[in-house]
């Protein structure tokens, strides 16, 4: 059979349209990718374009609708026909086998026949023209475990080209990366375009959409708005078309009024696995401010908000509200809510949530021994599902539904329901780790409005967060972490990227 017709399309979707129960999540959605092209797709969480990329990948199969892969009409009832059909998918949480090797990886699904030394030996040819080929260098023989996430997603790329895949679909590919790492997956995808390669990128950042596609569609609710060429839109114009409304794109605050100290941190050490994590921390933090912690993911971040938050031990000495916290264990999260922190964690899946719990229930948890949720020694249910559907509607939820599973809901929407169990509470000092992780445009300038206005009630906030340009609008003072020390402390006001970069690497302007 001839090959697909050179000038057309890598993709058209024709009126795709798929329902799950009753909800619409896809309705006649049309679209075409040219090849060649880095071609985003953005959207609000549950907005379908990770159904819309399902059905392309034939996790679903759709309602209605036609696909056509380089001007063919294309049936894709599985991942496997999606593979026949040149697709490579590379999932935000990726589908590795962590104790073999990056070889092993590769030729998992795609052995030649049984004896799997010649599939290795035929694997390990190809692994090095592809990464010689698309600057993807990764050790053959390292254990994907001993890999760094960066490494490890170049590994799923690999996988894909090596099953000849023309077109690559990759789901939030930074969500997990640092910015060094976000900086070579462009070039990477940058690469992959100039030899030939098609690629959809499915991301909420709109930065990244600017920065690397050449056209964008955006998807509302389960339609397709519209596609443009990347050169002739703005990211204020892409919010607006994303939520149906203008955006404010930077955080509206004014200027704080710090009142007492309230936090006071002084020689904080933690070791773990015999490796000195935290080396002498020293830190202040005052009512009605926000710190934000700036530093590339390792630097010792995480560990300082799981001491707060009362998950982990440490050595030294943490004072809240005068009083002087127990560093040893015998105090958990609990304790710490009693002492008026509030922890919104970075990893919100595992400590956040319990994925299989219903949204009322997560609400409860930690403050499922309030008075307000019990009646006599029972929890009182009803209260506590009134309670989760006021903060639904409060904080935009969707849907609004307090009995359904979490797992059931989009990243965002999950973020919101912790953010809201934590937030409305107005503690005395919030812990909230990367608070706009995986979260839509709209989410994003909804939880940036909730932290300023906690701030402006008084409370402390400690905030940690990858993304820079979050760290600097959002925060009144930063702090900048390397290797386990505080670097130093700026006025965000003053401060500029290349100064907070600097520290970032270790590297003072007077060192």
């Amino acid at each position: 059979m001839a090959g697909p017709v050179s000038s057309a399309p890598a993709i058209e979707l024709r009126g795709i349209s798929k329902r799950f129960g009753t909800v619409q999540a896809n309705r006649d959605i049309c679209v075409t990718v040219p090849r060649g092209t880095i071609h985003g797709i953005i959207g609000e969480n549950g907005a379908g374009k990770s159904t819309l990329m399902s059905i392309l990948y034939g996790f679903y199969r759709a309602d209605e609708g036609e696909i056509l892969i380089g001007g063919r009409e294309t049936h894709i009832p599985d991942s496997q026909a999606a593979i026949r059909a040149g697709i490579g998918m590379v999932f935000q949480h990726f589908k590795l086998v962590q104790n073999f090797t990056v070889l092993e990886n590769i030729v998992l699904g795609a052995e030649d026949g049984p004896r799997l030394s010649t599939s290795l030996s035929k694997a390990r040819r190809i692994l090095i023209d592809l990464s010689r080929d698309y600057g993807l260098e990764v050790d053959p023989d390292a254990l994907i475990e001993d890999l760094s996430v960066g490494h490890q997603q170049r590994v799923e790329i690999l996988k894909a080209l090596y099953r000849q895949a023309e077109i690559l679909i990759l789901d939030e590919p930074t969500g997990v990366l640092t910015p060094p790492e976000a900086d070579h997956l462009f070039r990477i995808l940058r690469g992959l375009r100039d030899q030939g390669k098609t690629v959809i990128l499915i991301t909420h950042k709109l930065r990244e959409i600017m920065a690397i596609t050449d056209n964008v569609s955006v998807m509302r609710r389960g339609e397709m708005v519209g596609t443009v060429a990347t050169a002739n839109t703005t990211p204020a114009d892409l919010a607006e078309r994303m939520v149906g409304r203008k955006v404010l794109l930077r955080v509206d605050k004014a200027p704080a009024t710090p009142g007492e100290t309230i936090l006071e941190i002084r020689d904080l050490r933690m070791t773990e696995d015999g490796i000195e994590r935290l080396k002498g921390i020293n830190l202040t933090l005052r009512r009605g401010e926000i710190m934000g912690l700036a530093g590339v993911a390792g630097n010792g971040q995480s560990e300082l908000l799981a001491i707060l938050g009362g998950i982990a031990r440490g050595t030294g000495s943490i004072r809240m509200k005068g009083r002087e916290l127990d560093l040893t264990g015998r105090e958990d999260g609990q304790d710490r809510r009693a002492q008026g922190i509030a922890h919104v964690p970075e990893d919100r899946q595992h400590l956040g949530v319990i994925m299989d719990f219903a949204a009322w229930e997560n609400v409860a948890f930690g403050y499922h021994h309030d008075a307000a949720y019990r009646r006599g020694v029972f929890s009182d249910n009803a209260a506590l599902r009134a309670d989760t559907n006021a903060k639904m509607e409060r904080f935009d939820v969707r849907p609004p539904n307090p009995d359904l599973a979490i797992k059931h809901f989009s990243g965002g929407n999950q973020q919101k329901i912790i953010v809201a169990r934590e937030m409305e509470r107005v503690p005395d000092l919030l812990l909230i780790g990367q608070p706009t992780r995986g979260v839509d445009i709209g989410a994003i300038e909804f939880i940036h409005k909730q932290i300023v206005a906690l701030r402006d009630r008084g409370a402390a906030v400690l905030l940690v967060s990858v993304e820079l340009d979050e760290v600097m609008s959002l925060s009144d003072r930063v702090a900048v972490m390397f290797d386990g020390h505080i670097m130093g402390t700026r006025d965000a006001a003053t401060t500029n990227e290349r100064e907070l970069g600097l520290m970032m690497a270790g590297v003072t302007e007077t060192a």
